[in-house]
This record gives structure tokens, C-alpha cells and sequence, in this order.
């Protein structure tokens, strides 16, 4: 019998787990680990699959049962964390984007947060006016279909790919215009190159939204960048707080405060978990821009001597239903098959920002293989804060809500959009094809999601009516309960009980006098009121 437990018991230690990570190129990286690996051991994986040195700029995220989004963290059980049922699914992305994406050591990093980035403008999460637009998409497609040809690209070529949640004819023209042009003899690693060197000058580049309500009730996405604290609504940017300025983040429940040297920001988030989630993101990217992470990150970057790994590189698909432009770099590519992980050793090689960081970079107007210098420039002060970050509002789609996305979020983000006069992706179209609420069931259920959004005088007021109401309740019961037992002290006092704790009280002055002067006359008082109650009750 012990035999069998202490067996049983191994087993349950030993048991593994499949994992499949989602890749920036869409692609899945599938292997299997033990009950208590750690979220370092199935990084390193995929770091090692991916050729990948300079890797403190990633991570992996997850979505709990409760649809809450966690970056994993590296010192704990990844099984722990993900708190939910085998297979685990999980997505590979960049966790902190870097300042000078243009300065990373290895082409291999350049490449991934150049996916990152190109899927950033896809979902909407980096928004930008129409020219810039037209220049990043010219870009992506000088990089994964090359030259423009005459042969191979026929009119309107350009309006076969998806770079954004929705296009227009005049944006087609404009991006095709501008790879027939301007890009032509550039290679895939230069046309790379540009594209991350125009989309950090961007307001939004490395933003990661997280929804929230100011004290208004108004809408806002808060979002940690290279630079600092923004806080977009509509399509301005309203604050911009840089990394040395923050004094303290802080969270309760789902409030979430910013100190400055001078001003607190409030906002709220939907749930505790989200704030919580926003609070981390914000320590870890504080931590990340404005400590010695930076330095250290530069100095192992540097001592990387290899030869550069190879990219596969594929075309891009011609298809307005796909979620990104290309279904795939594959980067030596593994079979989805299960196979026992072996601990990898990797060189801690990293790259790093520079030490400017907090800084925003001076925009070029340059399309070309030639490079302006590279400039970065003090950000605006309070008076500058406010800036236009695009021609339409900031709407992010799939950023909002976790991945995967439940049928029913993505009903609620659909008509939350339709009720603000937004305009939904082309993919996310289709998929609601079939289930298209009308006019009045818009209106009804429009009604409804306000009344939730609204709430009752806002999350603010209600926390501070439950405390006050707290208080009261607490200050009145204690209250009654001191009356309730000081006018049971003075009958039990007033009697004739022979106790020598009362004898003693009795023989004091201050008894005496209170007997005298207050307990008699009230005594006296309330008999003569009760006399006369029962004479007018026997008189009627």
C-alpha cells in the first residue's frame, strides 16, 4: 500500500504538460513540460527555438479563466500561473519595446519586433494620421513582396492586403503609390529598418491599451511606453507623464493612482484584476526605462559575437480575412509534435535601449536607403501635452479584449463600437455576418451596456458611500451600546444591591452628588409623569 502511494505520488510529480505558444508570425511552437518548470525554463525554449539572444525585450502572455491577461512570470510554476486546463495556450510578444528599435544588435531581434509592430497597426493599437499609415504599409509591402512589378502586381494591388482594421481607396493608392516610387531596390532587412525607424517617431508606438474611466466617467486607454505615461482619449494624447517624473503608482481595488511631483491621475479600471494587471505593467516598465535595466541590457548586447542567424523570410498572402499580413517567417520551424524539454543553456546576450530613454526621437522625413542622424529631443512640457495622435479616434480591437476572444466579448466590443459610431474591422465583420443585432436591438441593448458602463455617480462615489456608511453604522452601534451599559451601571447603582464593588461607587462624593442633584429629581420627574398618565387614564 505504501508502495502504490509513494509510486502514485512520483507519477503526479513527474506528469507534463503540452504547451503551444502562439509566435509573432502566427506560426505555433508546441512542447511539453513538467509540473513544476518555471515560466524562465519554457522562455528559454522559446528563445532557444527562435535563435533569439537579445530577448529582454519579450515575453509570453496568457489569459486566465477569468479572461484577465498576465504577462507569465519568470520565477514561478508556469502550471501555477496559467490556472487553468491542459493543452495551455499562449501567446509570444514583445513585452517592452525598445526606444531605438533601429540600434538592436541582431537582425533576428529587429525582424521580431518589426512582426510585433506590423501587428500593433493591424489591431489598431499603433494609430497614426493618413501619411504616416501610408508609409509604414509601403513599407511592409516592399519587405515581403519586394519590387513593385509591373507583371506580378496588377492595378490595385495594394487593396488585396489588410495593414489596418479598415482601409479606404485613397489610402490604396496612396501606399501603392509610394512602393512603385520611393521604395524600389530596397531589401527586406532595410525596408524593416525604415518601417521601425518611422514607427517609434509615432505618439503611439509601444502602446499596450488598457481600457479605464476617468473621474468623469470618460473613456481612456492608459498606456506605459518607452518614454513615459500616456493617457489617450479620442484622438489626442491628454497626458504624457516621462518615466523620471513618476513618483509612485499605486493601486486599490479598481482605482489606480499616478503620483507626479505636482498633480495625482485617477482612473479606474473594469475589474480589480485589471487594475492589478495595470499597476504590474507599470512598476515593470518603470523599472525597465528609468532604472540601471536599461544600462545592463546595452552592455550584455554588446558582448554578442556570432554570425547572424538566418531569417526565413515568406511572402505575404493576398487574403482581407487574415488576422496578419503573412502566415509565415517561419523561423526554423518545429513540428507540432510532443517531444520531453531538455534544459537549454543560452548566452545572456541582450541589447539595450539608450540612455536617452525618456525621450521622444526626432521625426525624418527621409523614405529612402539614407538616414538622417539620430536626434532625440526633450518632450514637451505640461502645455505640449495634449497632442493630435491621428485623424480618427483611438479605437484599439483585439488589444481591448484578452486572446482568445469569447463569442460574447466580441458581441460586447461590436456593439459597443457600433453605439460609438466606430467602424469594425473587415475580419471582425464577417464573423458577426450571421448575428447582426437591428436598428431597435442596438438601441435597447445600447441602452443597457451605458447603464452598465455609467453606473451609479461613478466607482469612485460608491467606494466613498460604502465607507461612510460603514463609518456610521459602526459609530452608532457603539454608541448605543456605551448608553445601554452606562444606564445599566446606574440602576444596578440606584439598587439596593448589597455588592462591594456598588457599595464602594455609592460612598463616593461624585455618587452622592449625582444622586442628589440629577437621579433624584429625574426619579421625581418621571413619577409624577407617570402619575398623571394613569389619573387621565382612569378619569377617561
Amino acid at each position: 500500500m505504501l508502495s502504490r502511494l509513494m509510486s502514485g505520488s512520483s507519477r503526479s510529480l513527474e506528469r507534463e504538460y503540452s504547451c503551444t505558444v502562439r509566435l509573432l508570425d502566427d506560426s505555433e511552437y508546441t512542447c511539453t513540460i513538467q509540473r513544476d518548470a518555471k515560466g524562465q525554463y519554457l522562455f528559454d525554449l522559446l528563445c532557444h527555438h527562435l535563435n533569439l539572444l537579445e530577448k529582454d525585450y519579450f515575453g509570453i502572455r496568457f489569459v486566465d479563466p477569468d479572461k484577465q491577461r498576465h504577462w507569465l512570470e519568470f520565477t514561478k510554476s508556469v502550471v501555477k500561473q496559467l490556472r487553468s486546463q491542459p493543452p495551455f495556450t499562449m501567446c509570444f510578444r514583445v513585452k517592452f519595446y525598445p526606444a531605438d528599435p533601429a540600434a538592436l544588435k541582431e537582425e533576428i531581434t529587429r525582424y521580431l519586433v518589426f512582426l510585433q509592430i506590423k501587428r500593433d497597426l493591424y489591431h489598431g493599437r499603433l494609430l497614426c494620421k493618413t501619411s504616416d499609415a501610408a508609409l509604414l504599409a509601403a513599407y511592409i509591402l516592399q519587405a515581403e513582396i519586394g519590387d513593385y512589378d509591373p507583371g506580378k502586381h496588377p492595378e490595385g494591388y495594394s487593396s488585396k492586403f489588410q495593414f489596418f482594421p479598415k482601409h479606404s481607396e485613397k489610402l490604396e493608392k496612396k501606399i501603392a503609390e509610394i512602393h512603385k516610387t520611393e521604395l524600389s531596390g530596397q531589401t527586406p532587412a532595410t525596408s524593416e529598418l525604415n518601417f521601425l525607424r518611422k514607427a517609434q517617431t509615432l505618439e503611439t508606438y509601444g502602446v499596450d491599451p488598457h481600457p479605464c474611466k476617468d473621474v468623469s466617467g470618460n473613456a481612456a486607454f492608459l498606456a506605459f511606453t518607452p518614454f513615459g505615461f500616456v493617457v489617450l482619449q479620442g484622438n489626442k494624447r491628454v497626458h504624457f507623464i516621462k518615466w523620471n517624473e513618476v513618483a509612485k503608482l499605486k493601486f486599490e481595488g479598481k482605482t489606480f493612482y499616478l503620483y507626479e511631483k505636482k498633480i495625482i491621475l485617477t482612473y479606474f479600471a473594469p475589474t480589480p484584476e485589471a487594475c492589478k494587471h495595470l499597476w504590474k505593467c507599470g512598476i515593470e516598465n518603470q523599472a525597465f526605462y528609468n532604472g540601471r535595466v536599461a544600462k545592463e541590457v546595452m552592455e550584455s548586447s554588446a558582448k554578442i559575437k556570432r554570425e547572424p542567424p538566418e531569417i526565413h523570410r515568406a511572402g505575404m498572402v493576398p487574403s482581407r480575412s487574415c488576422p496578419s499580413i503573412t502566415h509565415g517567417p517561419r523561423l526554423s520551424s518545429v513540428p507540432r509534435t510532443r517531444r520531453r524539454a531538455v534544459h537549454i543553456s543560452i548566452m545572456e546576450g541582450l541589447e539595450s535601449l539608450r540612455d536617452s530613454a525618456h525621450s521622444t526621437p526626432v521625426r525624418s522625413s527621409s523614405h529612402g536607403d539614407t538616414f538622417l542622424p539620430h536626434v532625440r529631443s526633450i518632450r514637451a512640457d505640461s502645455n505640449e501635452r495634449v497632442a493630435v495622435i491621428a485623424d480618427e479616434a483611438y479605437s484599439p480591437a483585439d488589444s481591448v479584449l484578452p486572446t482568445p476572444v469569447a463569442e460574447h466579448s466580441l458581441e460586447l466590443m461590436l456593439l459597443s463600437r457600433q453605439i460609438n459610431g466606430a467602424t469594425c474591422s473587415i475580419e471582425e465583420e464577417k464573423e458577426s455576418e450571421a448575428s447582426t443585432p437591428t436598428a431597435a436591438e442596438v438601441e435597447v441593448l445600447g441602452g443597457e451596456l451605458r447603464a452598465l458602463c455609467q453606473g451609479h455617480g461613478g466607482p469612485e462615489q460608491e467606494q466613498v458611500n460604502k465607507f461612510v456608511l460603514s463609518v456610521l453604522r459602526l459609530l452608532l452601534v457603539t454608541v448605543g451600546l456605551l448608553f445601554v451599559l452606562l444606564l445599566l451601571l446606574i440602576i444596578l447603582t440606584e439598587s439596593d444591591l448589597d455588592i462591594a464593588f456598588f457599595r464602594d461607587i455609592r460612598q463616593t462624593p461624585e455618587f452622592e452628588q449625582f444622586h442628589y442633584q440629577y437621579f433624584c429629581p429625574l426619579r421625581r420627574w418621571f413619577a409624577c409623569k407617570i402619575r398623571s398618565v394613569v389619573s387621565l387614564l382612569i378619569d377617561t
